[in-house]
């Protein structure tokens, strides 16, 4: 049999021709797949509306030679609440170009990825504030790091290997992670964290989504958008692919 059958989530998607779509997706089972959406810019088209970004579809495959054919669609969730607000569409983007960025064909980590980026779009869906958003997003961030294998050291100095508590310390996103201050003075890294957002990030790698703990009830917009920057940067400077949505999030 040709056919399979897997849950993915829609990343990016490319004309082919007048009438058909390739579609770059997430799948549960699969890792990243490409799929062509035979008719899908018709107007009576089957698979319609499910081939827009960011919806989670169970999907029926034909396995092709070069490019897998998308034969039916079933929408599992369209984060309808997301297409209302420009901040959650941006940052949904933004989290679904993490994946397709560092996310690979056959990943052995499929399931997990898959799961960690349905939570997150789902969280960031029926967020109150950008606060809830921000937090969402740092909690993927963090996660999908720790999945993809560039997790960061919070706990003790990369240098000496000492555990770091209640100082400031050093954050370099060449070595992925901390310095305390005495090393620091051989690398006179700029960015310092304060052990009280260290604490912060600590808490939003190990609480799940659905967990809040006391960190996120005290959090606001601006530590949430510190962290988001910080931990940008560290995954900008670890993708082989550049991102566009963070250039779109700046400007905005």
């Amino acid at each position: 049999m040709n056919n399979f059958v897997t849950d993915a989530i829609n990343l990016k998607s490319y004309n082919l021709s007048e009438s058909d779509k390739i579609i770059v997706m997430y799948s549960k089972d699969k890792g990243l797949i490409r799929g062509v959406a035979k008719g899908v810019k018709k107007p009576k088209s089957k698979l319609g509306a499910r081939m827009d970004l960011l919806v989670a579809n169970k999907l029926m495959l034909y396995k092709g030679k070069n490019l897998d054919r998308i034969c039916q669609a079933e929408a599992l969730n369209t984060f309808n609440k997301t297409r209302q607000d420009m901040d959650k569409i941006f940052y949904s983007m933004y989290i679904t170009e993490v994946v397709n960025n560092f996310g690979i064909e056959d990943d052995p980590c499929s399931k997990e990825v898959y799961e960690l980026l349905y939570k997150g779009l789902q969280k960031i869906s029926e967020s109150e504030s950008k606060v809830e958003i921000l937090l969402a997003v740092i909690k993927f961030q963090l996660k999908m790091m720790q999945i993809s294998g560039f997790g960061i050291e919070f706990e003790t100095c990369l240098c000496c290997g000492n555990r770091v508590k209640d100082e400031n310390m050093y954050f370099s996103s060449k070595l992925g992670g901390i310095l305390c201050g005495h090393c620091n003075e051989n690398y006179n890294l700029p960015v310092m964290l304060h052990y009280k957002l260290r604490d912060f990030l600590v808490a939003m790698l190990q609480f799940d989504y659905d967990y809040k703990s006391d960190y996120d009830e005290k959090a606001n917009e601006k530590v949430c958008t510190v962290c988001f920057e910080l931990l940008k940067d560290y995954i900008n400077g670890h993708s082989s692919k550049s991102f566009r949505t963070t250039d779109i999030l700046q400007e905005v």
